[in-house]
Order: C-alpha cells, then structure tokens, then sequence
C-alpha cells in the first residue's frame, strides 16, 4: 500500500482538527467532571461508519496502537507519581492489582457463566478485562480531588500496577494456553512475569538515573526525551525477555521521576503532553473500532448486568479481601470500592482476543464499550460527592511548589528555581523564616521582570520566581521545608515538614 503527498495532507488536515477539538474538549469535560475519554470516544465514533464515514476494522493494528498508547501512558503515571505520597499506600495498591484483580476475575467469570450465560472462556475473558482500573481516568480523575494522600496513594498503586497481570491473564485464556498449562501454573507465569517486569523496571530506573545525573547534554529539551525513552526501553528490554513490560515501564518511570535528574519539572511537563496525545489517539482509534449497527438491546442488558455485578459484588469483594493485606477504616475502603474508574484499558485489552480470533470476540468488545460508556457516566461524576458522603475528602490546601532543578556538579549542589502559586502560604513570608538546612539559601528572587538579591528580612510574595541553592544531599530535605512553608505559612516555624 503507497501513501503519497495527497494522503499525507489529508492525514495532517484530519489529524490536527480532531486534535485540537479533544484538546479544546478537555475544558468541557472538567466543568461537567467527567473524564475526556469519553468525549474522545465519541469523536471517534462520530468519524467512524456510523458518522463520516471512515472505516477501520484493523484490530491488529488497534492492538499494537493501544497498548503502545498505553506504555506512553503509564510511563507519565510513574513519572508525575510521589513515591512518599504512595509509599505507605503500596502494599493496599499491590494487593489490589494482584489480589484484588484475581477475586475480581473470579467472581465476574461465575456471574457471566451462570447469570449471563456466557461460555466458559467469553466470561473469564469479561471479568480480565474489566477488572483493571484505568491509569489515565484514575490519574485526572482523582487528583482533581482533595484525598489524603495514602487513599489518593493506593488508587494511583493500583491503576499503575494492574495492567501488567491482566494482559498476562488475557493473552493466556485467549491463546487457549490457560486450559493447556492449568490455572496453577498460569498463576505461575503471571508472578514470574510480574517479578521479572519489577526487576527489570528497578535495573533500567536506577540505571537511568545514574546516566542522566553524569551527562552533559548540549540541551534541556533533551533530558525530557531520554528519560521517556528509557522508560519505554525498560517496557521493551522486559517485554523481550518474557517479563511484564506494562510492570517494567511503570516502575521504571516511578524511579526516575523520584529521582534527582535535571530538568525535573521539564520532563513532568513533557511526559503529560505525550501521554495527553496517546490518550486523544487512544481513544478516538477505539471509537473508531466501534460498529454502532452492532450493538443490540441484548449487548446493552448483558453489558448493564456485568457493569452492576462489577461495581456492587466483585469491586467491593475485592476491597476487603485486600483490606486484610492491609487494614484501612471502612470509609477509604468504601471510597475504593467506588472509586475504581474503568476507561480505556479494558476496550484495549479487548482487541487481544479479536486479534487471536476468539469467538465471540466482537461480542465481548462491544459489551465493554458499553460498560465502560455507562460505568463512566455513572461513577466519574459522583466521585467528588462521594467523597464528601464518606467524609474521605480532606480541605483544600495549597498548590505544591513548582520546582525545576539543574545540577551545580563542581560544588556537588543543586539549583532549585521554586514558583511561589498564588494560593501558597509563602507569600508573606521572610526569607529568614524559611529556615532552611545549613548550606542551603536563597540566592536571588525574580519579581514583575527585575532580579532582587535577597536578605534576611526580605519579604516573599505571589509569582515570585526564587532561585535556591542547596547541597545535592540536604535537596530532599530543602524541598520539604519550602512545601511545608508553602502550606503552613509562619506556623511550620514550629512544625516538622512533612
């Protein structure tokens, strides 16, 4: 097949107008509080057979589109990820992708058998698929939403780390090598591929890290792009050895993100518009794979039913069985249990047994398009009332400090450029009420355009821009005093950071 000059403009004419519509479709969404996948959905159904008419029915290549969209997209996860906000969350996130996802599975399986009258292999299929929560809803979804940060912590744990077990899971029973192997040793395969895809994505992160903190790049703009490239090597490095690729990329992405690499706030900045573009691609390819002619009033019953079994009986099973691995007050697991937001993942790991010629197979698609449709409308709107129902939301506090960093390598220093927000207690504050590790200073403050050489006494205000030089081992720690300020005001004088 040629692709020549014509074809190319009319792919740049379409494609930049259907992005800048999902991009422009993002202020919609926010004020109505619904995640934009679904008006990116129906962008693409709207431009698919149904709408104007463009055909595509290449499930392959939706697989291999999606689930690199995917990589993209934990990759930012790991990355805009506060391991000290999510550590003490970990072992509730962990269980709830691996533990969690098996009761899960289970129990929508039996219900899809029995209540919906699905074979053996179409129901299990239907419980893997919707049974891992979407990183991309649960990451704009819920930090929209003032939580403490263990129960924030654990949904973004666990949005992060269930993708890897459940393509496992769905590639083996749509292969047909789960009847072959025994659901024993399937169990097996999985934990080896988990284990390797940790250890992998440790290995590349850690590696990663070190390789960035020594090279001399002749740009800043390129320290984003290597930093995303070795998070999508530790996928490939993991993916080539038999290892889990979607555990490897995220893990590998939480560590360089913590890590103290220049240009940190660069690179934040550059993986959250690489993983917008993967999710606006994303999910109009996937609104596009939808045949609307298809859909019945018995696909939207079975649909309806799995998404009721899903959200009143597996999800909340599945919470307090982990809730044993690690107990937490009934009002955060009752906010977990609602709060397991489905998106684009399930319709993606769809298209493995669409491609391995399932039967059924476009059933199960279409059944879960719905789903998600559905559970979405429902669930992303009511996660802020919710909130407030269950008494889980915390009081708005201030916005974070912006921090961009650079490495001062002959003094073993680094340079923070910090921006005080406008809702940071910081302004009012005297630089000698900072009290900031011994070493460590503010150098210059940046006002309207004009540079000021701090003292003592000099005051900070809203927009001001400072520039503080800290030794590289008290940067941790420099960065947790000027937060705990930019909360507390004068108070933390008086209070650890925390």
């Amino acid at each position: 097949m040629t692709f020549d000059m014509d074809q190319l403009n009319s792919f740049l004419l379409v494609g930049s107008a259907v992005t800048l519509l999902a991009i422009l479709a993002v202020r919609v969404s926010t004020r109505v509080g619904l995640p934009s996948l679904l008006l990116y959905l129906m962008i693409g159904v709207m431009l698919g057979e149904a709408g104007a008419g463009i055909g595509f029915e290449d499930a392959a290549l939706a697989q291999a589109l999606g689930l690199g969209a995917l990589v993209l997209i934990l990759s930012e996860g790991g990355l805009t990820t506060d391991w000290r906000s999510i550590r003490p969350s970990m072992r509730i996130g962990s269980a709830l992708a691996t533990l969690g996802v098996a009761v899960s599975v289970g129990v929508v399986a039996v219900a899809g058998h029995y209540v919906l009258g699905l074979n053996w292999q179409l129901a299990v299929l239907l419980g893997a698929v919707i049974s891992a929560t979407d990183a991309a809803a649960v990451f704009s979804v819920l930090r929209g939403i003032p939580l403490p940060a263990r129960l924030s912590g654990a949904l973004e744990a666990e949005s992060g780390l269930n993708d890897a077990p459940t393509v496992v899971l769905v590639i083996l029973v749509s292969s047909g090598a789960a009847l072959e192997q025994g659901w024993l040793m399937m169990v097996v395969s999985v934990v080896l591929q988990l284990a390797g895809g940790i250890a992998g994505g440790l290995a590349v992160g850690f590696g990663g890290a070190w390789l960035m903190r020594r090279a001399a790049l002749p740009a800043s703009g390129l320290y984003p792009i290597a930093v995303l490239c070795l998070a999508i090597l530790a996928y490939a490095a993991a993916a080539a050895i038999g290892a889990s690729g979607f555990a490897a990329v995220y893990v590998a992405a939480l560590v360089l993100g913590n890590s103290e690499l220049p240009h940190r706030a660069a690179t934040r900045s550059f993986s959250e518009g690489i993983a917008w573009l993967a999710q606006i691609g994303l999910f109009v390819m996937l609104g596009l794979l939808l045949s609307p002619s298809r859909i019945s009033l018995a696909t939207v019953g079975i649909a309806l039913a799995a998404g009721l079994v899903l959200t009143l009986v597996a999800r909340p099973l599945s919470v307090l069985v982990c809730a044993a691995v690690s107990p937490m007050p009934w009002r955060e697991l009752g906010f977990i249990s609602w709060a397991g937001l489905r998106g684009a993942v399930p319709i993606v790991f769809t298209t493995i047994p669409l491609v391995a010629g399932v039967p059924d197979a476009e059933k199960l698609f279409d059944i879960v398009f719905v789903m998600v449709v559905v559970g979405t409308l429902l669930t992303a709107p009511t996660l802020p009332l919710a909130a407030k129902l269950l008494k889980v939301a915390r009081r708005s506090e201030p916005r974070g400090l912006e921090v961009e960093a650079a490495p001062l390598e002959r003094i073993a220093a680094d340079l923070l450029q910090v921006k005080i927000s406008d809702r940071s207690r910081l302004h009012g504050v005297e630089v000698s009420e900072l009290r900031l590790p011994a070493g460590a200073s503010v150098s210059l403050v940046i006002r309207g355009g004009e540079t000021l050489v701090p003292d003592g006494r000099t005051v900070l205000k809203h927009g001001d821009d400072l520039l503080v030089v800290t030794p590289r081992k008290d940067r941790e720690a420099t960065e947790a005093r000027l937060r705990v300020v930019a909360q507390r005001g004068r108070l933390a004088n008086w209070l650890r950071p925390e």
